[in-house]
């Protein structure tokens, strides 16, 4: 069983969901209408925050769950907390500046590749 890796995907769908929240709370701040995308910089933050974590879970998600059945769950769960701690402190930075973006992003980037590496590695090493 996965419990450690299902908890963690239940996590990163949760954090997935207060940041679509978040967009929404933004557009009534700023007074952007749907369907408007821009117009307050406050706004366009959240907007890329929320766009830029769903970008990244197509990425994290199967590479986790491969991470766990071909090599260990309690160690995927670690690096997918990992990636869901790096989104945070992405959230954050993002939220009061554009610049202060970065290194949340190289946290959660650094673990999303560790994952799918790990998981193309131990997925080659069967098939050879």
């Amino acid at each position: 069983m996965y419990h450690l890796t299902a908890l963690v995907t239940l996590l990163a769908i949760a954090f997935y969901f207060f940041v679509t929240i978040n967009v929404s709370r933004a557009r009534s701040r700023t007074g952007i209408k749907v369907p408007a995308t821009s117009g307050h910089p406050d706004f366009e933050r959240a907007f890329r925050i929320q766009a830029n974590t769903l970008e990244w879970m197509p990425i994290v998600l199967p590479a986790l769950w491969l991470f766990a059945i071909y090599i260990s769950d309690v160690i995927a769960a670690a690096i997918g907390a990992v990636w869901i701690i790096g989104r945070m402190v992405y959230f954050i930075g993002y939220s009061q500046a554009a610049a202060k973006r970065g290194p949340g992003f190289a946290i959660q980037a650094l673990a999303a590749i560790a994952l799918w590496a790990g998981a193309l590695g131990a997925v080659v090493l069967r098939l050879v």
